[in-house]
């Protein structure tokens, strides 16, 4: 048996933004539902989508950024990611880009890692996660400004199984670098294998080419 989530439509009898903001939409639809094609109401987030990188140096270890999140209070142990919010750009460019401005690194080697939904029951935010090897600095006159909280950014290169043990000690929670790190480290133990890093995503929500 080949484990596969399945694209499914159900008939859409209403659909409004209920609010706006510059990064994402509440959006309100009305759909019918099953045999009895029973009608029913739900409230989402339409969400642009992000990517993340997971960057691995030659002695596996990986970086991770903390972060301060204002909706839950606390500085969290992530990676560098951010959304699909720049015009046509690529998942793989935009991957690239995140990575250098959020951590003044670029990369040589590039995989796709997961890909994986945030919070399906609420929001239709879809994540792809990339492994970034052969490491190398951006030199300090092309570097991004950061502002806002990534200004207070700290860095940390922590090895693999000591990110994987923090994981599962419950002291890490943000949703990328958990998913993330547990998913290098069972292509690291033989459980998976790592994907081109163009990799098609056809059920990616807003149809982005990888």
């Amino acid at each position: 048996m080949s484990l596969r989530d399945e694209p499914a439509e159900h008939p859409i009898t209403s659909s409004g933004v209920l609010l706006t903001t510059p990064v994402l939409d509440v959006v309100e639809e009305r759909f019918r539902f099953g045999t009895g094609a029973e009608e029913l109401t739900r409230v989402y987030v339409s969400h642009p989508g992000a990517v993340a990188v997971l960057a691995a140096d030659a002695e596996d270890r990986v970086l991770l950024i903390n972060q301060y999140r204002h909706p839950v209070r606390m500085n969290l142990w992530e990676i560098p990611a951010g959304l699909l919010d720049v015009e046509g750009e690529p998942m793989l460019e935009a991957a690239q880009r995140e990575l250098a401005e959020e951590s003044d690194l670029r990369a040589s080697v590039w995989h796709t890692l997961v890909d994986f939904y945030t919070t399906p029951g609420a929001h239709n935010e879809a994540i792809r996660i990339y492994l970034a090897e052969g490491l190398s600095e951006v030199p300090e006159a092309e570097r991004h400004v950061r502002q806002a909280e990534e200004a207070d950014l700290s860095f940390q290169w922590v090895p693999l199984g000591e990110a994987v043990e923090a994981v599962l000690a419950g002291r890490m929670h943000n949703p990328s670098a958990v998913t993330g790190i547990l998913a290098l480290h069972a292509v690291r133990t033989g459980a998976g294998r790592l994907r081109d890093a163009r990799a098609p995503w056809p059920d990616q929500p807003r149809g982005l080419a990888p």
